[in-house]
């Protein structure tokens, strides 16, 4: 398989599991609207993990 086309594919993939989650996000605060400590959790969860996570090298 092509790079440019794993690459899209992996693209497309992680769109379709952030819809999922932020699904599953809005379903859950709907029904626990008081569910502050979970989502300030998960958010410096994401944050964590964006710091942690490598930068992509820029193409020159």
């Amino acid at each position: 398989m092509r790079p440019e086309i794993h690459l899209a594919l992996h693209h497309n993939r992680a769109a379709d599991l952030r819809a999922e989650a932020d699904a599953y996000r809005l379903a859950a605060e709907a029904k626990h609207p008081h569910a502050i400590r979970t989502r300030l959790g998960w958010t410096l969860v994401e944050v964590g993990l964006r710091l942690a996570s490598p930068k992509p090298a820029l193409a020159p």
